[in-house]
């Protein structure tokens, strides 16, 4: 769920892998195994991404839907 969840978000922002690799300081390919669900994605990235896209971190990991944080 996880993987599905990043690309959408990248595709909803219309970022190309390129860019988002860029602002997360990681190559394309790196990304691209983490979009593709080769490689696990480090914890530094997950929050990373939920920042950049301020989700919630279990919204990434599948363990909620709702985007925003909830107190």
């Amino acid at each position: 769920m996880i993987f599905q969840r990043i690309r959408d978000l990248r595709e909803d922002a219309d970022l190309t892998q390129a860019v988002l690799s860029k602002q997360l300081n990681i190559s394309q390919r790196a990304y691209s195994h983490y979009e593709n669900g080769t490689r696990d994605i480090p914890t530094s990235i997950l929050i990373s991404l939920a920042d950049y896209y301020n989700v919630s971190i279990d919204y990434l990991l599948g363990r909620s839907n709702h985007k925003e944080f909830l107190p």
